[in-house]
């Protein structure tokens, strides 16, 4: 009798990896899809395989030869698309913008408060300008270290929607923590833990702001933390 239930019992363990080695598959693929093709397919499928198997899908992905990131980039790409609508519904005064602070100069002037860094307007890097873009829309704004002080903007104010700005792994896991606020993110174009690079256009876009500046025939292309001139010169 029991030989009989460990035979059963390790043939179900086997059909479960093996479904679960077709998810995790299935996933890629999918994802893979919406990268390349901007097309999004079963999103709660990608998810619910993102959100419940993050680590081991990771290692999943590294055992196949491709870069863990992939994971992140698709959990971005999905979380986007999902509260691309929500987000877009909601009041900017009902919103908050995140960014890091490894996008400041490396002769910032900014101060570090319990809510994170105060920007100080000195027009040294990209901060400056995405910080008063937002603000002019009713954003608030925060310039933060680290995990720790997000919990803290999270517990003492009220918002219904967020837009933040990381790299890949921290904006992906950030927005499965915030998902019942219609987190909206965008990656760094370079991440590290110092001069570190995003494409105010995309930021921008998010915030509706894209065509604004289009308009204006404002070049934006090249800002970053590490700009030497005046990047408010360029954008406004």
């Amino acid at each position: 009798m029991f030989n009989e239930f460990y035979q059963i019992f390790g043939q179900m363990v086997v059909i479960a990896g093996i479904l679960l080695v077709f998810l995790l598959f299935m996933t890629l693929i999918l994802g893979k899809i919406l990268i390349h093709q901007d097309r999004l397919i079963f999103p709660k499928v990608l998810l619910f395989t993102i959100d419940l198997f993050y680590g081991l899908f990771k290692k999943f992905s590294e055992s196949i030869g491709l870069d863990e990131q992939i994971v992140d980039h698709i959990g971005v790409e999905v979380r986007n698309k999902v509260n691309e609508k929500k987000f877009k519904s909601i009041s900017d005064e009902e919103k908050l913008l995140i960014l890091p602070h490894c996008l400041r100069n490396p002769k910032c002037e900014a101060t570090l408060e319990p809510s994170g860094m105060v920007c100080t307007g000195c027009n040294k890097c990209v901060i400056g300008v995405l910080k008063e873009k937002a603000e002019i829309k009713g954003y608030k704004v925060f310039i933060i270290p680290g995990s720790t002080f997000l919990k803290k903007i999270i517990e003492q104010n009220n918002f219904k929607a967020v837009l933040g700005v990381a790299c890949y792994q921290d904006l992906n896991l950030s927005m499965m923590k915030l998902s019942k606020f219609a987190p909206q993110g965008v990656p760094l174009s370079r991440d590290g833990c110092v001069k570190t690079k995003v494409d105010p256009k995309a930021v921008l876009d998010k915030m509706g702001l894209i065509e604004d500046i289009l308009n204006e025939k404002s070049s934006i292309n090249n800002i970053s933390s590490c700009s030497k001139d005046n990047p408010a010169k360029r954008v406004l």
